[in-house]
């Protein structure tokens, strides 16, 4: 396969990052994942980071070199996710699970596969314009097919992050898959968190990445979408990938997966930092991290 990636992760005005971005790749598949944490102190985090890592430790463990059922293993993988925040607080004895939103895709076979949990959103652009998107699992997107509310007007909305689906609630998160869509030459995937899209007309998105490539259409939009939320900058996150399997020539940030042996994987995934955490201790930071793996170890399959 071959194909141009970026992903970047900014706090904005926030005191920490509830985002988490990350993808992983094989020889012959592609997976990427954003989460938008939703809670208190430290348990967005926690929810985003433990959804992110169980769909890329999933994918190291199943891609071989690709996945036998894109959409199956997007679900199972959500619904050990779930799973592991409910494991996480009650390790905590938290009131109530964390919670987080989730858009994960995979590429393979020249075919994305895509899946979301809330608002964080998937847009497929072909030839400038937005050829697919995800619909929110959000009040406000409920007005809007009603025709109450303005697309343009769903980022202002008092009731925009009133979600009623998402990994962690007290019921299992609705699984809503896309259709199977063959990807052309210089298709781009934007997986992105609400802190993105909120302040970035469609129009606004698509006229950038037709000037550049995504190294450096991607954050150009990030850049507006900070000038354009001001002093309430959520967090804002991406990750971007332009379809490279056809182009006759090499584009900024190509990846070639044939350099990969067939059983290996390459992954990129945000984790805990002093950087966006700086309100924790070291010693705080550290015994999240192994809480989060203690989690995720319980929906993983053990080597014999």
């Amino acid at each position: 396969m071959r194909f141009s990636i970026f992903q970047e992760s900014r706090k904005g005005t926030r005191e920490s990052n509830q985002d988490r971005a990350g993808y992983a790749y094989s020889r012959d598949a592609l997976l990427m994942a954003v989460a938008d944490g939703m809670g208190g102190h430290l348990h967005g985090e926690v929810a985003s980071q433990i959804a992110v890592q169980v769909l890329t430790e999933a994918f190291r463990r199943e891609a071989k070199p690709k996945l036998a059922d894109p959409f199956s293993f997007l679900q199972k993988s959500i619904i050990d996710a779930h799973f592991a925040l409910g494991d996480y607080a009650k390790a905590r004895r938290l009131v109530e699970s964390p919670r987080t939103t989730c858009v994960a895709c995979v590429v393979q076979d020249s075919t994305a596969y895509w899946a979301h949990v809330g608002d964080s959103r998937l847009y497929h652009v072909r030839e400038g314009r937005i050829h697919a998107q995800t619909r929110d699992h959000s009040r406000v997107q409920m007005l809007v097919d009603q025709g109450r509310v303005r697309e343009e007007a769903v980022a202002a909305h008092p009731d925009r992050n009133k979600i009623f689906n998402c990994i962690g609630s007290t019921t299992l998160p609705q699984f809503e898959p896309s259709k199977p869509t063959l990807l052309r030459a210089d298709d781009t995937l934007i997986l992105c968190s609400d802190g993105f899209w909120g302040p970035l007309a469609g129009k606004l998105i698509t006229g950038v990445l037709l000037k550049s490539d995504i190294m450096k259409a991607i954050p150009e939009l990030l850049d507006l979408a900070e000038q354009r939320a001001g002093g309430d900058c959520d967090n804002l996150s991406v990750v971007a990938m332009t379809w490279a399997e056809t182009r006759p020539r090499a584009a900024a940030g190509e990846v070639s997966t044939q350099t990969l042996e067939v059983g290996g994987v390459s992954t990129q995934l945000g984790d805990f930092s002093k950087a966006d955490h700086s309100e924790l201790t070291d010693e705080e930071i550290e015994r999240a991290i192994e809480e989060i793996r203690a989690a995720i170890r319980k929906h993983t399959p053990q080597k014999p």
